[in-house]
Parts: C-alpha cells; sequence; structure tokens
C-alpha cells in the first residue's frame, strides 16, 4: 500500500508561514529555505511552498515511482515527478 508523505500549500512567505504553524500547533521543522520548508505533525507532513516555486500538492510514496515517468532529483535527496489526475490535481509521487 502507497503511503501519503506529505501534503503542500502555496504560502507567500515561508518565514511567516512557518513561524505561525511553529507557534500554533505542537510540530517540528524538518526542512526550511528560502522557497520551502516542512513541516512534521505527528501523523503527516505539511510543506509550506512558493506559488511560482512548487503547486499546491500532495506527495506519495512509492517503490515504483519511475513508471509514472523520468524522476527530478531535488536538493533534499529525494526524487520524484509530478502528475495530474482526472480533475486537474498536482500529485507528487517520490521514490521510496
Amino acid at each position: 500500500m502507497d503511503k501519503i508523505n506529505h501534503v503542500a500549500i502555496q504560502v507567500d512567505d515561508i518565514d511567516i508561514a512557518v513561524e505561525w504553524y511553529m507557534q500554533k500547533f505542537d510540530t517540528k521543522l524538518l526542512y526550511q529555505d528560502e522557497s520551502w520548508a516542512l513541516i512534521q505533525f505527528d501523523n503527516l507532513s505539511l510543506a509550506l511552498v512558493l506559488p511560482n516555486q512548487h503547486p499546491s500538492h500532495f506527495a506519495i510514496d512509492n517503490h515504483e515511482a519511475e513508471k509514472y515517468g523520468e524522476l527530478t532529483k531535488h536538493r533534499d535527496g529525494t526524487a520524484s515527478i509530478y502528475i495530474k489526475d482526472p480533475f486537474g490535481n498536482s500529485v507528487e509521487i517520490i521514490k521510496s
């Protein structure tokens, strides 16, 4: 069974968004740079992304991610591909 890795929402300012989520909720900051951040909740991670860098999406860990197309390597060491469901929603498939 595949596993949801994270949900990504678009924000206009990574620093402000991180500060807000960290103050309001019991979370752990896993990663942050100028274009995105990853916050861990108990059951799921939340990615905060800039609109011009990443689409809003949810990400799935999959052992055969390359069957969806050519994977792109990312600076955090992961490799993935973005696909769209029949309704235009973005889904990131991460090689696990």
